[in-house]
């Protein structure tokens, strides 16, 4: 990090109570929103479990080697090597591939901006924030405007002229099987293409800017010297998925694959990398569904607890005319802010949960009242035992 900058800016108290009341409004909406997610990922979570047990219970194997029209419209899994006719040319650098997709990464040398801040909190509930800017060269896959620096001078970035691409081929063969985009577009699991010296040439006769082209680390470069880059160079690297085994679940579509609709709802078009058997490939769905929905589920908790901090802030704000109470009642409203977070969002599963699957949210209810009443029931035979065994001994 170099060329330092430091910024010092104060917000009185009245000032901090204003952005804190429209703090309460942003809460508010943070606090819907995430109420509403929490409701749609249950009936998400729901209607893909329910689609993936239909096409469990449907789906058959077919062999690649030949298209049977007995199959057709029918949910069917299909395993094999991929072949393509058309190769894969990036024709902006001359490189060549054979494969499923060659990825172009564009990198630029470019200024970027770092800030760190400090803030403390004065007697009378007023704030000082002291944040200090660095500024430092890395290569950034994005262009970043040094125009909204805060010291852009002697850090101008030049417009970034070249950009990543995707180049894919438009079909594929699996034995007797077409595969298109819907499916290609499926088949991930990319290995770096590293470049051989020998590139050089062909970039250099392809390249129409004024740049030298170099090839280093097995990665093209546009600039004067690569072991120093200067600002505004360029470093592109490329993946590339190759053509190999795969597995496909979907519909037969004459000699293509589809996505298949269920009567659950969902679309079922899955690929995965090898030969991997059906009932494999549902259990990986299954247990992928079951992986986002507690994700989703935890991000909106986490969310809903930043929702009712907003809402709750005025409090600290008010409080902070004499800082360390300010602390005290921020640390209060933090754990009220928790505990409504998991009240809400339990309760919103819960409702879900009753809308979504109202049979198994009834057995649910009426398990746990059955056992309620049993505990409850042996809690009281041996209450009333007790006097008993006492007036024996």
């Amino acid at each position: 990090m170099g060329d330092p900058f430091g910024e010092v800016t104060s917000v009185s108290w009245f000032g901090r109570i204003r952005n804190a009341l429209a703090g309460v409004l942003v809460g508010l909406a943070v606090v819907l929103a995430m109420v509403a997610v929490l409701f749609w990922n249950e009936g998400r979570a729901v209607t893909t479990a329910r689609s993936l047990a239909e096409g469990a219970r449907s789906v058959v194997s077919v062999p690649a080697a030949k298209v049977d029209r007995a199959y057709e419209g029918r949910l069917i899994h299909v395993s094999g090597s991929l072949t393509a006719s058309e190769g894969l040319v990036d024709e902006d650098f001359g490189v060549a591939a054979k494969g499923v997709r060659l990825v172009r990464t564009v990198e630029m040398f470019q200024w970027v901006e770092h800030s760190k801040s400090e803030t403390t909190t004065k007697v009378g509930g007023g704030e000082e924030t002291v944040t200090t800017y660095s500024y430092a060269k890395e290569w950034q896959g994005r262009p970043v405007s040094s125009a909204e620096f805060k010291q852009p001078q002697g850090h101008e970035n030049p417009p970034m002229g070249l950009e990543s691409r995707s180049f894919q081929i438009g079909e594929a063969g699996l034995g007797a099987f077409v595969l298109r985009k819907p499916v290609l577009d499926l088949i991930g699991n990319s290995d770096t293409l590293v470049l051989p010296p020998s590139q050089e040439a062909a970039t250099q006769d392809a390249f129409t800017g004024s740049q030298r082209v170099s090839i280093s680390d097995g990665r093209i470069v546009l600039g004067a010297n690569p072991a120093a880059p200067a600002i505004g160079d360029y470093r592109i690297g490329y993946r590339l998925v190759p053509l190999g085994e795969v597995s496909v679940v979907g519909k037969q579509q004459a000699a293509g694959l589809a996505p298949y609709q269920t009567l659950a709802g969902d679309k079922l078009l899955m690929v995965d990398i090898g030969a991997v058997p059906a009932d494999k490939m549902f259990a990986n769905s299954v247990a992928a569904n079951t992986i986002v929905t507690w994700l989703l589920r935890a991000g909106c908790l986490v969310l809903l607890a930043v929702g009712f901090g907003l809402v709750l802030s005025p409090l600290g704000v008010l409080a902070d005319a004499i800082p360390f109470v300010g602390s005290i009642v921020r640390m209060g409203t933090g754990l009220i802010a928790f505990v409504l977070a998991l009240l809400v969002g339990s309760a919103t599963i819960s409702v879900a949960w009753f809308w979504y699957r109202p049979a198994l949210a009834a057995g649910i209810a009426i398990a746990g009242l059955a056992a309620a009443f049993v505990l409850t029931w042996i809690g009281r035979r041996r209450a009333a035992a007790a006097p008993g065994a006492g007036a024996a001994a």
